[in-house]
């Protein structure tokens, strides 16, 4: 798998070739502010190759009449570090248009997306409040609160694991969750027994590893991202803790699905036929499985998904003759309304959010297994 910091630190600009302005007048540039450093870069990663592939399409379909490319920086997945890097986008690159992830991260950078009429659409932070961020600020992966309400009846009535202890990263994803499982748990016939927040910085887990043995609970739920994720699981094991793990879909990363400590293991994501014959879908799992040599996941497809739709949006502004603004990218949005992307059409509501069938999935140290699905 290609490593964009490393790319980044090359002078590489990812998926086309830079070109000057004056010499194509059509080619277009949209931004990505995604962690090419630190203990969540493996989500860049992830995220990169499905923008990746989705502007190869877009190129090899001559979508825009021009080249699409793609420029990064690296937001560490830390909201500081993401101002900075939505800065120079912004007001250096001059990009219509930005891929953001991470909640914390993404609430952050929309009031310079506001301010500046630039568009950012996430495709990874999953706070309930990013639906709230303003009409600039899109997200096109559903919610927590989508989530946690997809998770708690298949845990509580299908398998009979009511009393759960919410182990939860202490910034506003985590603390969106937490507020999501007080008000849905009870209504399930559930319980929350315990919450516990970690420092969004913390690896070591033996305290909290006591207090959840200690509360007994029969499910725990993991509400973290990264390294944070998989040092959570490995250290409860150690300690002695067998309880089954549930999440979200941060949990479908890979260093999380190879883990033995993770086996039985379930979380939810957004429901997608992978073996689809629409066209859309079609070609992504094709392409993507050719490029890598294995399955995609909803993340990538999200940010396939994200560039995609700007192509779309855009090659629409082309033909109309107008310049692809931000602002032209929001009015022909509502136009719009739905689109063709990867798992079907997907319509937008007014406030840029979008509503999908939900799965859960199990993890079985395998390729993985989907075990229940919600409306």
């Amino acid at each position: 798998m290609i490593k964009f910091s490393n790319a980044i630190k090359a002078g590489v600009l990812v998926c086309a070739l830079a070109v000057s302005a004056a010499g194509q007048a059509a080619d277009l540039t949209i931004g990505a502010l995604f962690p090419l450093s630190g203990p969540n870069a493996s989500y860049g990663d992830i995220f990169g190759s499905g923008a990746n592939l989705a502007a190869e399409h877009i190129n090899a379909d001559n979508l825009l009449g021009g080249k699409l490319s793609i420029q990064y920086e690296d937001s560490q997945a830390l909201p500081q570090q993401g101002v900075i890097g939505m800065n120079k986008l912004v007001n250096v690159q001059k990009v219509p248009y930005v891929l953001s992830a991470f909640t914390g991260v993404s609430k952050a950078i929309s009031t310079i997306a506001t301010r500046s009429k630039t568009v950012a659409v996430n495709g990874g932070g999953v706070g309930p409040d990013l639906a709230e961020l303003g009409s600039y600020f899109w997200n096109i992966i559903p919610l927590a609160n989508v989530e946690v309400r997809a998770i708690i009846p298949y845990l509580v009535k299908q398998r009979n694991l009511k009393n759960v202890v919410l182990v939860y990263v202490d910034d506003p994803l985590g603390q969106a969750i937490r507020k999501e499982m007080e008000t849905a748990l009870p209504g399930a016939g559930g319980k929350l027994v315990e919450a516990l927040s970690v420092p969004a910085t913390a690896q070591q887990f033996g305290g909290i590893a006591a207090r959840v043995r200690a509360a007994n609970p029969d499910v725990i739920y993991v509400a973290s991202y990264g390294s944070q994720q998989s040092q959570i699981v490995k250290q409860f094991r150690d300690n002695g803790i067998k309880q089954p793990f549930a999440s979200y879909t941060a949990f479908s990363i890979p260093q999380v699905n190879a883990q033995p400590e993770a086996v039985g293991s379930v979380y939810t994501s957004q429901n997608i036929d992978w073996d689809s014959q629409d066209p859309v879908t079609k070609r992504f799992v094709d392409d993507y499985k050719k490029k890598y040599d294995k399955m995609p996941t909803a993340y990538i497809a999200n940010y396939y998904n994200a560039v995609r739709m700007f192509g779309l949006l855009a090659q629409q502004l082309v033909k109309k003759g107008q310049p692809v603004t931000g602002e032209n990218l929001l009015k022909q949005r509502i136009e719009t309304k739905s689109f063709d992307l990867v798992g079907g059409r997907v319509t937008f509501a007014d406030n840029g959010t979008v509503t999908m069938p939900m799965q859960i999935n199990e993890i079985d140290g395998k390729a993985g297994k989907v075990v229940g699905t919600a409306k």
